[in-house]
């Protein structure tokens, strides 16, 4: 009986200890994350942040709870919902979603109020290996990839928030042979070699909203972009949603098409 119970023990030892594999990730060169796909962890992962805007990807979700208890209360976070585009500018609409937390494989923008510095996270969650990127179409278009990084890129040709200036969540073409986004950074991507002005727009939780809250589907309406250039005129209310996916303004109102 007593052995029984010394092998029952130790395979419930065995369980846990599978169940809580340990991985440290490294925010640098990147970690292959093959064997860790789908698998409880106890991660630990130390990510330096400028004071400012910064970006962030992560193999693995956090609560908004655990986000502030790394990074203090202030923090904001806030993903991509929409691209807008005049002539040779494109604002990047990016919407606070803090409330939901971090997200696995999502690329974010995130705003660290404190001292810069290394930050550790050590959570224990289950680990996804999978691409992190996001993909929208202006108007015009400009097809816009917004990727997390998993490993140490080139970052010749794409787009990224400068360390020297993280006051702004602006991304800037960068053109240096030497540049490179570290893991767990994110760029964006826009294909054609056409180089252009990215400029962030902030939306809040609450700022944007469906087109039936505002409107009766037969109401006749003028559609503008957030530059404040007018889109569509006279148009149903119920066609909104035959716009090319992106952030609009409809009656003074911010208004989401996906």
């Amino acid at each position: 009986m007593k052995k029984l119970f010394c092998m029952i023990a130790l395979a419930a030892i065995a369980m846990t200890a599978g169940a809580q594999t340990p991985l440290r990730l490294s925010t640098y060169n990147g970690t292959s994350l093959e064997r860790y796909d789908g698998k409880q962890c106890n991660v630990t992962a130390e990510r330096y942040l400028f004071t400012g805007w910064n970006t962030l990807s992560l193999p693995f979700a956090i609560t908004e709870q655990e986000l502030d208890d790394v990074m203090g209360a202030g923090v904001k976070l806030e993903k991509l919902v929409g691209v807008t585009q005049q002539g040779n500018e494109i604002v990047l609409n990016f919407q606070d979603c803090k409330a939901e937390g971090i997200q696995a494989n999502v690329p974010y923008i995130l705003y660290y109020p404190g001292e810069a510095g290394n930050k550790k996270f050590q959570v224990n969650t289950v680990v996804t290996n999978k691409d992190s990127k996001v993909t929208m179409t202006t108007s015009c278009g400009v097809e816009v990839t917004m990727n997390g990084a998993p490993v140490k890129t080139d970052g010749k040709g794409l787009y990224g928030i400068l360390a020297i200036n993280n006051s702004d969540a602006n991304f800037t073409s960068i053109d240096n042979d030497k540049a490179f986004f570290y893991a767990t950074r994110c760029y964006i991507s826009i294909p054609g070699g056409q180089q252009f002005t990215l400029t962030a727009n902030h939306l809040g939780a609450g700022e944007v909203t469906s087109i039936n809250e505002i409107a009766a589907a037969g109401d006749i309406i003028d559609v503008y972009n957030v530059l404040g250039m007018r889109v569509a005129s006279n148009i149903r209310a119920g066609e909104v949603s035959n716009l090319t996916p992106g952030i609009y303004v409809v009656k003074g109102r911010k208004i989401l098409v996906k």
